[in-house]
């Protein structure tokens, strides 16, 4: 993300400890990025809000295998 629409802060999990196993989101008005711990500067997967939301939902249920 970048420009005017650059998260100011990213956050990971507090599940996920102090390990690098993770991903991290930012949010911006209306999108949210999401980017690998492990290599931040590897790039960012940008989402609309509502996709993220419905995204969580179905980990939540456990319908993404």
């Amino acid at each position: 993300m970048t420009g005017p629409r650059r998260p100011g802060r990213w956050r990971k999990s507090s599940r996920s400890g102090e390990s690098t196993n993770c991903v991290e989101i930012g949010q911006a008005p209306g999108l949210v990025g999401i980017r690998d711990t492990k290599n931040r500067e590897g790039g960012t997967l940008v989402v609309g809000s509502a996709a993220f939301g419905a995204l969580l939902t179905a980990v939540k249920a456990g319908r993404l295998g």
